[in-house]
């Protein structure tokens, strides 16, 4: 089994759908929350291009401690940003599976605070997460798109909007 190509290959797909919903963003939806406990609809968007980039950082790191790392969530505020920045991610995280080998999956990564740790998985199966975390916030997305009237694209299949995928 060719592990490595069935992340790489997901990491693709999963690229394109979100890259669909990104091109669809509503730039004066940005403070939207259908919640006072959600995310604003921005800060989801954000969030999840910036995932995009797990899988080259972790691949190249053992561990990510929250209060002691410098990485900070960037501030995003339009359509164009988002798709920039979903891009470079996506980019550095391919370019990181490229160069990476069946052996570079097995050792653990740790997600801690201040030295807590919160999780630890091998690299595998972070990256695995990470792509479900995708996916996750992705739906989030289209439920905040659904209440604002926005048509959903398909992810995995046909939406009403688009019954002919």
């Amino acid at each position: 089994m060719d592990t490595l190509k069935q992340l790489k290959d997901e990491l693709e797909t999963e690229y394109q759908t979100t890259k669909s919903f990104f091109e669809i963003y509503p730039d004066d939806k940005n403070d939207y929350t259908p919640h006072s406990k959600s995310m604003k609809m921005m800060h989801l968007a954000t969030h999840i291009s910036e995932v995009f980039g797990w899988a080259g950082f972790m691949l190249n790191s053992s561990e990510l401690d929250f209060a002691k790392s410098e990485i900070e969530p960037k501030h995003l505020t339009t359509k164009d940003e988002l798709l920039t920045v979903l891009e470079e991610n996506h980019k550095a995280s391919q370019e990181a599976l490229l160069k990476a080998s069946e052996n570079d999956l097995e050792p653990r990564w740790a997600l801690k605070n201040d030295g807590h740790e919160l999780a630890s998985w091998t690299k595998y199966e972070a990256i695995r997460h990470s792509l479900n975390q995708i996916t996750h916030h992705r739906a989030q997305l289209g439920v905040y798109y659904r209440l604002n009237d926005i048509e959903l694209p398909g992810s995995y299949g046909p939406t009403a909007d688009h019954p002919n995928f």
